[in-house]
C-alpha cells in the first residue's frame, strides 16, 4: 500500500509552510498526487523526494526557474545529487573554516592574541561574480562552481596560483614587445586555457568571449591590467589567435 502524507504532515516533516507547497503547485514545480476533499493536498514518497531535490537546490542558492529546469531535465538524478552532496560538504568545510575565524577574532576582542591579516578573512565565499555568472553563463556556470565548490583548500590555492603565474607570463611577454600571434605568446594561452578548464572546459566560442569579456567588463579589465597595463588587451587578441585554430565550436 502507498504511503500518502497529507499537507500538514509534509509541512512538519519538511519544515515548509502550505503556502510555499501551494506555490510550489501553482508554477508546477511540486504537482501534489492528489486533492482529496476540502482542497486538501497529498503527497507520496516520490514527491516527498522531489521536495527534499528542491529543498537541497534552495539551500544552494538556486532561484526557482533554475530548480524546475534541473528537477525536470534529462540528468541522471543520483550523478546531479552526487554533486550537490559534494558542494554541501565543501561549504560545510567552509563554514566551520568561518567560524573557527569568528571564534579567534572574538578571543582577541577579549584580550587574546591578535588575528592576522591573512587569517583575518578565512572561510569567506570570496566570489562576488559567482551569482552574476550564473545569470550569464547557465548551467555551465553552476556546474564549474560546483566543481570549484569541491576543492580542497591545497587545489584552491594551486588554482590561484596558476592563475597568476600565467598573467605573469602574459605580461612579461607584453612587457618584451612580443605580438598576440607570436609562438611564445600562443604556448602561454594554451596553459591559460588549460588552467580554465580545471572547472570549465570551454569550446572555441565560449573562450571567445572569455578573451572579449576581459576588455569589455571593466572590472575584468581593471583586475587583470593592475599586473600590467594593457595586459587585458593582449590577453584578449592572443586568444582570438589560438582559439579558431586550436578549438571546436
Amino acid at each position: 500500500m502507498t504511503t500518502i502524507w497529507s499537507t500538514r504532515e509534509v509541512t512538519r516533516l519538511a519544515g515548509v509552510s502550505s503556502r510555499t507547497l501551494r506555490h510550489y503547485d501553482h508554477i508546477g514545480l511540486l504537482r501534489p498526487t492528489d486533492i482529496g476533499a476540502g482542497g486538501t493536498r497529498h503527497y507520496d514518497r516520490d514527491q516527498l523526494l522531489r521536495l527534499q531535490h528542491i529543498l537541497v537546490l534552495r539551500e544552494l542558492g538556486l532561484a526557482l526557474p533554475e530548480i524546475a529546469e534541473i528537477v525536470d531535465g534529462d540528468t541522471d538524478v543520483v550523478d546531479t545529487l552526487r554533486r550537490h552532496h559534494r558542494r554541501l560538504l565543501a561549504e560545510s568545510d567552509r563554514l566551520k573554516e568561518l567560524a573557527a575565524t569568528v571564534a579567534r577574532t572574538i578571543a582577541e576582542h577579549e584580550g587574546g592574541v591578535p588575528v592576522g591579516a591573512t587569517e583575518m578573512f578565512d572561510g569567506f565565499a570570496g566570489d562576488p561574480y559567482a551569482a552574476e555568472a550564473r545569470e550569464r553563463w547557465g548551467d555551465v556556470a553552476r556546474e564549474a562552481q560546483e566543481r570549484a565548490a569541491a576543492w580542497s583548500p591545497a587545489e584552491k590555492a594551486d588554482f590561484l596560483a596558476e592563475l597568476e603565474r600565467v598573467n605573469e607570463l602574459f605580461a612579461g611577454l607584453l612587457r618584451g614587445g612580443a605580438r598576440p600571434a607570436d609562438p611564445a605568446v600562443q604556448e602561454v594561452v594554451a596553459r591559460h586555457h588549460a588552467w580554465m578548464s580545471r572547472s570549465w572546459r570551454p569550446n572555441r566560442d565560449g573562450y571567445l568571449c572569455v578573451g572579449r569579456m576581459y576588455v569589455d567588463d571593466a572590472r575584468f579589465t581593471a583586475n587583470i591590467d593592475r599586473t600590467q597595463p594593457g595586459l587585458a588587451m593582449f590577453m584578449r587578441d592572443a586568444i582570438e589567435v589560438w582559439a579558431p585554430a586550436n578549438l571546436e565550436s
